[in-house]
């Protein structure tokens, strides 16, 4: 729910956050994709139009870089012990199948740059967009580009 409603979120009970998004979902497009991994849940991502995440436009970094109507991978989950596993592409690559399935012209990331910043991450990192196709199209921090994918 940060992307969604900013870091207020945080001193929300979880009740509220959990009743929030379980409206997303009922109210549709799906808030994300998940992947699955011999039945069990391994991974979230979160991909949406970008009018639905409006606290990404409070970040300087992270504002739009022209008027197409982008969908926004803004946030991923990898369970522990299935990281470094192919499960961030997985999510990726479904992330980018509903963008498309939806009619979105293109799809927005906002990776970290991992030469630039060894952080970890919940947005991803730089090199799995770009073996997904993903071209950079901004960099207003040195390890933050804007990537995105055209349909």
């Amino acid at each position: 729910m940060a992307w969604r409603i900013g870091p207020e979120y945080r001193r929300r009970p979880a009740e509220q956050n959990r009743a929030d998004l379980h409206e997303v979902v009922t109210a549709g497009p799906p808030p994300g994709v998940l992947a699955f991994r011999d039945g069990v849940a391994v991974g979230w991502c979160q991909i949406t139009p970008r009018e639905a995440v409006p606290a990404i436009d409070r970040q300087w970094r992270l504002r739009r870089v022209d008027e197409v109507p982008v969908w926004a991978v803004t946030c991923f989950y990898v369970r522990k012990g299935q990281r470094r596993a192919g499960v961030m592409a997985e999510l990726v690559a479904g992330a980018v199948d509903l963008a498309r399935t939806a009619g979105a012209p293109a799809v927005e990331a906002y990776p970290l740059d991992g030469a630039v910043s060894p952080s970890a991450t919940s947005t991803g990192y730089a090199t799995t967009f770009a073996a997904a196709g993903f071209v950079e199209v901004a960099r207003r921090s040195p390890e933050r580009p804007v990537m995105r994918l055209l349909f």
